[in-house]
Order: C-alpha cells, then structure tokens, then sequence
C-alpha cells in the first residue's frame, strides 16, 4: 500500500504485518552477512594501512617521506569518490573475482574499497595523538619498532580505535542500502524494489526499523566497549 492513497497509520501498521517480515528477514540476513564479512576486511586492511601510514610521516618510527606522501595522496583520492561512485567502479573487479558484479559477494569488494582508506585515515589520527615521550620511553628501553606498535601505539589509542571502527562499520551499513540499487540484494534491494518502484510503503518503513536496530545496536556497543576500557585505565 502507498502512502499516495493511504492513511499514514494504516501505512505504519502494515509495515509490521507476517507478510512483510516474512521478505524482511532474509534480506536483514544478507545485509548482516555482507556488513560482517566488509567490517572484518575493513579492520584489517585499514588498521594496517593506518599504521603504515603513521610509522612512515616524518616524525614517525620508520619515515619514508615519499612514500607517505603517495600513499597519503592515493587515500585521499579513493575517499573523495561518493560511494555510488565506488560502486560503479568496483563492478569489473568484483566481475573479476567472482564471476559475476552483482549478488552480496560481489558488493563486498566494493564495500570494503570504500570503507577501508575512511578507516586508516581514523587509525591515523587516533595513533598520531600519542604523546611523544611514551614513544621515547618504549624505545629508551629497548623495544624495536614492531614491539612499539603493538605494546604502545595500538593500547593507547585502542578505544579511539573502537570508536572509530563503529563509524566505519555504519558507514558501511548505509553503503549496503545503496548497493541494493546495483543488484546486491539486502535491506536496500527490498527497499528499492519494493519501496520506491512498487511504492509498497509498508515495506520501506520496514526497511528503515531494521537499519535503525542494527545502527543503535553497532553504536551501543562500540561506545560501551570503549567507555569500558577507559573505566578500567581510570580515565572516565
């Protein structure tokens, strides 16, 4: 039913009918498979990333100038892409890989291209906060610069990290909705089939409880996560 000829009451209790659910609930599925499998490469590849790129800047443990600079240069040009951009971009690759550009796989790639220089640049920032002298301490008492990432820099910054990656992951999120436009199936798909081309409004408020579930439930769970490690340093 369509909000162009029906009560919006009417319109919001159908959104919560067995029918509707019964096409929700699959697609909620996709959307957290796809989310899950973007977030992990996501942590991965941007942490990495991250690091690399702190541990090269000119006042870092390891400074490699030119390369900072051009891999600074290529982080900025991925994330100035709008993510439909990326999408479009990513579908030969995902062609590539899998076969095919369309399904929850094939978004996957474009998923995690889109999220992964957002992510290092937060891993940059957060690490590149570290007072100068814990560094100087690690070092001073003989630790090398893999020992100092791991035992200093990654700690110390480790719930601006966490705070930091519940950004991305709903990022990620919202990008999974607009992949439904380019066949990856989901939430999004279910909304734009249903919602927007069927004008099935019932279907789309349904669509936007879920997002807004997952969302709360990702952001509640990376504040109380950081809020926790911080009650045990006695910060808060």
């Amino acid at each position: 039913m369509s909000l162009l000829n029906t009560p919006f009451w009417v319109v919001f209790l159908a959104s919560f009918s067995p029918h509707v659910w019964k096409v929700i609930l699959p697609a909620t599925l996709d959307t957290l498979y796809m989310t899950l499998i973007a977030s992990i490469i996501t942590l991965v590849f941007g942490l990495l990333l991250g690091i690399v790129m702190t541990v090269t800047t000119k006042d870092g443990l390891c400074p490699v100038r030119p390369f900072n600079t051009g891999m600074g240069w290529i982080i900025n040009c991925l994330r100035s892409l709008p993510q439909m951009i990326m999408i479009i971009l990513m579908i030969p690759v995902a062609r590539l890989v899998f076969g095919k550009s369309y399904g929850i796989n094939s978004c996957i790639i474009a998923l995690s291209a889109s999220c992964i220089p957002m992510y290092a640049r937060i891993v940059q920032s957060s690490l590149l906060e570290i007072e100068k002298g814990k560094i100087e301490a690690a070092k001073s008492m003989g630790s090398n610069n893999l020992q100092t990432v791991i035992w200093v820099l990654l700690p110390e910054t480790l719930p601006s990290l966490i705070r930091g990656f519940t950004v991305a992951v709903i990022a990620i999120i919202s990008m999974t909705a607009l992949a439904g436009n380019f066949g990856a199936g989901g939430i999004g798909d279910i909304a734009v089939r249903f919602g927007f081309q069927r004008f099935q409004h019932e279907m789309l408020f349904a669509c936007v409880y879920v997002l807004i579930i997952i969302v709360q439930i990702i952001q509640f769970s990376g504040d109380f996560a950081s809020k926790l490690i911080l009650k045990k340093r006695h910060l808060i």
